[in-house]
């Protein structure tokens, strides 16, 4: 044990030699690994900061909530003349859900609205998210409020011209003054301010993003719309019970729109159920397939970073031929020699990954520093793995120069070395 300490020791020496000595040479050799330490890093830190922020975007929605619409959120075998003329879903089948199924924990019915522009006096809140529904809209999304309360029941049914905003929407309009019971004006009416939501940030998430929302009854805005505006996308938004099979809850749900719609056994259902597990597995299935890609295309700089740590360790054991002579003609044995030829070489491609994770971690500070509502995170596991993949280069590139050192006869070695 003590005699491969011994050899880890040296090797790293001669490895701080070969950086300092041959510093150009060594540099160039050095930077494929960097380069490819980088990319590959960059690119999972990348990917994973992007998965997370989308996840969390997902956590104020419960896993199992499920849309319905007339058009699929990802996508679908059916072709686009088969579904572009599929009806809205309608106010009185979410009526037809809410009181039919018993499995329901909560029920709402939006419709996805164009941005608007809101005014109070001389402001303006310029393409505001005007998101409709229910009073139960409140519980699906899991809204917070900072002041005032949601629209009830009798205010959601009635149609009733009140309005609760995001944080952003309210400071714009209102800065510093309390908007509560302040009067706004949106499609062309005079909304009540009766809520205000906490700020959120915008981050990644389903749906527009709740700071620069305004949320209204649906009911108003089905007045100004109606229920057949094909220029709106009208959705029951629907969360079952947490014992419940989301399978066959799904298989109920859509069994009775079947059959509210008249369709006939064979007949294609025309309208579209989305859970929102379909879009958290379709986001890992992207990811996935962008870290293949990214880590197959910086592979390639890692290749060539591995060519360079080899051409350092042939250039070495050249250089070298004649201590490793004397060291074999003192008793040195082949592996003492091989494990001396590959710590160093190991140890060379560390210091090109460990460059290549400190130029990570200065791209995340920058990233972070001009990017307010996404975060890049270097997480520990993706720095062990830049230093296991730069361990694993550095073997594989020195395994060949350590045999050739190996190998080498010690008075050949001594003669050839003078």
């Amino acid at each position: 044990m003590l005699i491969y300490l011994r050899v880890l020791k040296e090797s790293f020496f001669f490895a701080l030699n070969a950086l300092r000595t041959n510093l150009l040479r060594t540099f160039l050799s050095l930077l494929g690994v960097t380069i490819g330490i980088f990319a590959i890093i960059s690119i999972l830190a990348a990917v994973d900061s992007l998965e997370k922020e989308f996840k969390d975007g997902l956590s104020s929605l419960d896993i199992s909530t499920i849309y319905v619409t007339r058009q699929s959120f990802g996508p679908t075998q059916l072709e686009p003349y088969q579904y572009e003329n599929f009806p809205n879903i309608s106010y009185d089948e979410y009526q037809m859900l809410e009181s039919s199924m018993e499995d329901i924990d909560v029920i709402t019915y939006t419709i996805f609205s164009a941005p608007e522009n809101i005014k109070f006096e001389d402001n303006t809140a310029t393409n505001v998210n005007i998101i409709p529904g229910t009073d139960s809209y409140y519980d699906i999304e899991n809204l917070k409020l900072e002041d005032g309360r949601f629209f009830n029941g009798a205010e959601s049914n009635n149609g009733s011209p009140v309005t609760v905003l995001g944080y952003e929407v309210a400071k714009s309009l209102f800065g510093d003054s309390d908007p509560i019971g302040k009067r706004i004006r949106l499609y062309g009416n005079k909304f009540t301010v009766i809520g205000v939501l906490e700020k959120v940030g915008q981050g990644l998430s389903v749906g527009p993003p709740k700071d620069g929302s305004a949320y209204v009854p649906v009911s108003f805005v089905r007045k100004i719309y109606g229920d057949n505006n094909r220029s709106r996308l009208p959705a029951v938004i629907v969360k079952p019970k947490k014992d419940v099979d989301q399978d066959e809850f799904i298989a109920t749900l859509e069994q009775k729109l079947r059959i509210y719609r008249g369709l006939k056994d064979g007949e294609l259902s025309t309208f579209f159920i989305n859970p929102i597990k379909g879009l958290s597995d379709l986001l890992d299935t992207v990811t996935s397939t962008l870290t293949l890609v990214g880590a197959v295309i910086a592979g390639f700089s890692v290749l060539v970073g591995g060519f360079g740590i080899a051409n350092i360790m042939f250039v070495s054991v050249k250089e070298r031929t004649n201590l490793i002579g004397i060291q074999k003609s003192l008793g040195a044995k082949r592996r003492f020699i091989l494990s001396q030829f590959l710590f160093e070489s190991i140890i060379l491609a560390l210091f090109g990954g460990l460059f290549g994770l400190l130029f990570v971690w200065i791209a995340s500070i920058i990233a972070n520093s001009v990017t307010e509502d996404f975060t890049f995170v270097l997480s520990s596991s993706n720095v062990l793995l830049g230093t296991s993949i730069s361990a694993t280069i550095g073997l594989i590139a020195g395994i060949v120069p350590a045999i050739i050192a190996a190998k080498l006869d010690p008075v050949e070695a001594i003669r050839t070395g003078m």
